[in-house]
């Protein structure tokens, strides 16, 4: 398993962002968040969501993968994640994901396997442009979209606006399932 440090990324984001000799208020603006937050995301004391990762991403003209591990991604026509090798973080207690294709360069889906601890407390609920897709591998997990929840099973699935709140839980035990996520361009 390849485990990346979450606490790496803002110091990626702002030595890329300094090489660039881009302003923090010029990546905020960009990416349609307020100074302050930016800051707080850059400066590590707020976790950022990946939805805001991506934009940053965009912004600073390189892929995720670079953010999330400080590698570029290099394979163009296929990239394999073997069993256990996805770059793994934990973004929230209890919520930890593992990319599934961080190596493939200029992709336009985002898969991810997503791990739930239920003994630690729900992660708030994000919105980011696109849709996104769930897909429930082993145990059960509420997700909240807007104002509903479903709870679904081991080979459930679930398709929505991920516009909207939206939020995961383990029910009963530990989960995991596949998201794939697309941002709009």
């Amino acid at each position: 398993m390849n485990d990346t440090n979450p606490k790496e990324i803002p110091g990626r984001i702002r030595e890329l962002r300094e090489d660039e000799e881009i302003s923090a208020l010029d990546i905020a603006r960009d990416i349609g968040i307020s100074a302050a937050d930016y800051a707080k995301y850059e400066s590590g004391e707020l976790d950022i969501p990946i939805s805001v990762l991506y934009k940053i991403a965009v912004s600073l003209g390189v892929d995720a993968t670079v953010l999330l591990t400080g590698e570029d991604p290099r394979m163009e026509s296929a990239a394999v994640c073997r069993a256990g090798q996805g770059k793994q973080i934990e973004r929230y207690p209890g919520y930890e994901f593992s990319s599934l294709a961080y190596n493939f360069k200029g992709r336009t889906l985002e898969p991810l396997l997503v791990y739930l601890d239920p003994s630690k407390p729900e992660a708030a609920q994000v919105s980011h442009g696109g849709q996104e897709f769930n897909y429930v591998v082993e145990g059960r997990v509420k997700v909240t979209v807007g104002k509903r929840a479903y709870v679904l099973s081991a080979g459930d699935s679930i398709y929505f606006d991920a516009g909207l709140l939206h939020g995961q839980a383990a029910v009963d035990g530990p989960s995991r399932f596949i998201t794939i996520i697309q941002e709009k361009p």
